[in-house]
């Protein structure tokens, strides 16, 4: 999933609806791959082999350093995908599973150099040649007409993006929603400009503290406003309640969406997905490259504490497969695992000698977990992700089958009846469901994908038509992670959320410790969002970090920030003055 699911996640109607209006046609430049750098004779311990681990190892074998990984599950983290078990036959690979849909949108531009960087046989791009566009987006209502709406760049560009082109565009999009009030659609456009023109001081002072719900002054609108506009973008896209979330973070992810569909600053189209099951398009050419460059791995080491000594890391104390205690020596640590894992491992000795590792403890991680679905024939039902919008478990979903080119679902994985994979997120897992009355926390494994499949049916079969059939439903696959129906549910791989406030106890990627640093997607980034994206961003700075650490003269990592509209820099020059004199934003009505 960007995350998720970003991931890396479903983005619904918001940002979709700027398909109807014009777009530029420029594209980024793709950046060339890096030689390695001569050896350094450093040794860099990086602890965590997720997006931010391996990206991390990337740029630092690349630059010469020796590198091992140690990695407590399986390489690639929440964004590999996995073996179904047992699922296979007659010589066909098992059923592809995975913690949640991989989503790849254009406004990302870090992890595509990086993709791009990867080799991959028969690909001039390595595997960045494996995303493939979704052209499309549906929200599937209950008891409502479905929406359907194209989901890439369009149109031709405007000339110049002025303060009413941006309130046209928005306009054009959301009078695609049926049931918005005209004056609604506009109410909502504006505070999107307000947002748009508002200088950095003002979103990270007032925007950040100021909830999505309150922004958008959600309570005294329409039910559907609320659901479509507030609930919706928040909980389906950083899997926080529309009340609590931070305006800064879900108005910059929408901000990069928006720039996307105009074709500003992309490196694609808005909405792409992998060509094959992640581990097959992306994380196993990874793996097999960094090992050329002399990348070690430790798989199965789970990292438990790091021990101070002469106010630098001496070692990091591991559990390996076989569960014997390990001591981990390096010059340099990159501690690139989850924070809510990252945390643990940071004693009082390590919090004292830089407080912003204490102030991690009141970061937040929320569920945010995917299920597969497979099914014995093929259905597509979209060609994009369906976010069923008014779902109790504010389910999102992908048919993936239908982008996997040169495979055949039945022919190569599971036994041969599978023929489709439905890959759904489920984000809320507090709130009770329409078929057992429990929060999914409450249900068992079984009770879960009955749930869900229940939920998806009512969104897609409630219009006259039958789209998805219980006798077609082969099997379904939960992540592992995810331990419930004992009374105390746990989940071993959360997401990352964003709550007010959240940016101000975000860690930088160097510490005080000076050969400790922090990759994750927890670190600030310009990204300002649980993404793959971020997480490949702060890798790229902890390694900038530690190259100046070192006194390297090695090529620092290029880490390109979220693209603004130039047109709209003075608006934001003078919002800067405003905002120290104290008025509102010149478009902000209140």
């Amino acid at each position: 999933m960007d995350g998720t699911g970003s991931t890396r996640r479903g983005f619904i109607g918001g940002a979709a609806a700027v398909a109807g209006t014009a777009a530029l046609a420029g594209r980024a430049t793709a950046a060339q791959p890096r030689r390695a750098a001569s050896s350094t004779g450093r040794h860099v311990a990086v602890l965590g082999g997720g997006v931010a681990g391996l990206t991390a190892a990337h740029e630092l074998a690349e630059r010469g350093f020796k590198v091992t990984v140690y990695e407590k599950k399986a390489l690639g983290g929440k964004a590999r995908s996995m073996d179904v078990p047992g699922s296979a036959r007659g010589g066909r690979k098992p059923l592809p599973g995975e913690h949640g849909f991989r989503f790849i949108p254009g406004w990302y531009r870090n992890l595509p150099d990086t993709l791009r960087r990867i080799p991959f046989a028969g690909n001039a791009n390595g595997c960045h040649d494996n995303l493939v566009a979704s052209s499309e987006v549906m929200l599937a209502r209950i008891g409502h007409e479905d929406i359907r709406l194209p989901f890439q760049i369009v149109g031709s560009p405007p000339p110049v993006l002025t303060p009413d082109a941006v309130i046209r565009a928005l306009t054009a999009l959301f009078e695609t929603f049926s049931k918005l009030p005209a004056h609604e659609i506009a109410y909502f456009a504006n505070r999107i400009l307000v947002f748009f023109t508002s200088c950095d001081k003002r979103r990270l002072d007032t925007w950040e503290r100021t909830p999505w719900w309150e922004f958008l002054k959600a309570a005294k609108m329409s039910e559907n406003y609320q659901q479509l506009l507030a609930i919706g973008i928040t909980r389906n896209i950083v899997a926080t309640k529309a009340e609590v979330a931070s305006t800064k973070t879900v108005a910059n992810c929408f901000e990069a969406f928006f720039y996307n569909l105009l074709g500003r600053g992309a490196d694609g189209q808005p909405d792409r997905v992998l060509n094959a099951p992640t581990n097959e398009a992306w994380i196993d050419p990874w793996t097999s490259y960094l090992r050329s460059l002399g990348v070690e791995f430790r798989t199965g080491w789970a990292i438990q504490d790091l021990t101070l000594a002469g106010g630098r890391i001496a070692e990091a104390v591991a559990v390996d497969a076989r569960g014997a205690r390990q001591s981990v020596t390096a010059d340099h640590f990159v501690s690139a695992m989850p924070v809510e894992h990252a945390r643990k491992t940071w004693n009082a000795r390590v919090r004292a000698a830089d407080p912003q590792l204490a102030r991690c403890d009141k970061l937040e991680t929320d569920w945010m977990t995917g299920i597969q679905f497979y099914l014995t024939e093929p259905t597509p039902i979209l060609h994009g992700h369906i976010n069923h919008i008014d779902s109790p478990w504010s389910i999102t979903a992908v048919g993936q089958a239908q982008y996997w080119a040169g495979r055949d679902f039945p022919r190569d994985y599971g036994d041969g009846v599978a023929a489709d994979c439905l890959s759904v997120d489920v984000s809320e897992w507090g709130r009770p469901g329409i078929l057992y009355g429990k929060t999914a926390k409450e249900c068992t494994r079984e009770e879960v994908a009955r749930e869900v499949w229940a939920q998806m049916k009512a969104g897609l079969n409630d219009t006259g038509r039958t789209v998805l059939r219980d006798g077609a439903l082969h099997s379904w696959f939960l992540d592992p992670a995810v331990v419930i129906g004992n009374g105390r549910p746990t989940n071993d791989e959360q997401l990352f959320i964003h709550p007010t406030g959240t940016w101000y106890n975000r860690p930088t990627a160097h510490t005080a410790i000076p050969n400790l640093f922090l990759s994750g997607d927890y670190v600030a980034t310009d990204v300002d969002l649980a993404t793959m994206e971020g997480a490949n961003a702060s890798a790229r700075a902890a390694v900038n970090a530690l190259l100046d650490a070192t006194g390297s003269g090695s090529e620092r990592c290029a880490v390109t920030p979220l693209y603004r509209a130039p047109e709209l820099a003075p608006l934001k020059a003078d919002d800067e003055f405003r905002y120290r004199l104290g008025l509102r934003n010149a478009f902000d009505l209140g």
